[in-house]
């Protein structure tokens, strides 16, 4: 079973929903799961901490998590074009896995939800990106023959699905944009069966 991890930070729940989208289309695929995951948030109170186990929605991510999968679906919330600081702190946790080479040729990619239709979607996936090719991950992205990229009027881009969630965060995610979460899953799944038979053919 080829198990994909996406490992997803929320604030608003906007976050969360598309990765539980992506994994629904991670699922389509025969032999391949979805492993969904969290990550606390951070205070600058350096004595403030999380309870082991979040009150609702899915498990914290573990390092062995990583070590686990077979892929990789990185999801934050836009802050001012970059990742949000949980996730980031968490991926500046995992030396120890780019000293190994853990993630190395295992695909990964990248999703988003912001409050503005310009409100730095694309360089937000873009940065994602970065800290995946040091781990030597292979990056995908979302090709145009997904015809609901070509139709959206929200979010959605060839960098990765995105979600325009409104100034309140209270936008539904729209059906283009519902479809393009699914098929990144499903794109992933797919990807890492390929590489997985390449390596053991």
């Amino acid at each position: 079973m080829n198990t994909i991890l996406v490992l997803y930070y929320s604030r608003s729940g906007n976050t969360r929903a598309m990765a539980r989208l992506i994994a629904r289309g991670i699922e389509q695929v025969d032999g391949c799961e979805a492993m969904l995951r969290t990550v606390p948030p951070v205070s600058a109170n350096h004595e403030a901490t999380e309870e082991a186990i979040p009150s609702d929605g899915e498990p914290y991510v573990s390092l062995d998590d990583l070590e686990q999968c077979s892929g990789l679906v990185l999801g934050s919330p836009t802050r001012f074009g970059n990742m949000a600081s949980p996730l980031k702190y968490f991926l500046e946790q995992t030396s120890s896995h780019w000293l190994s080479g853990t993630l190395s040729g295992k695909p990964a990619s990248v999703f988003t939800s912001t409050s503005s239709m310009h409100g730095g979607q694309e360089s937000t996936l873009l940065t994602m990106m970065i800290p995946l090719l040091h781990h030597g991950m292979v990056i995908a992205g979302l090709p145009y023959s997904e015809t609901e990229l070509v139709k959206t009027k929200t979010g959605g881009t060839p960098y990765g699905a995105s979600h325009l969630a409104g100034a309140e965060s209270n936008y539904d995610i729209t059906e283009s944009e519902k479809a393009l979460c699914i098929a990144q899953g499903r794109r992933m799944a797919e990807l890492s069966k390929k590489l997985v038979a390449g390596e053991d053919g």
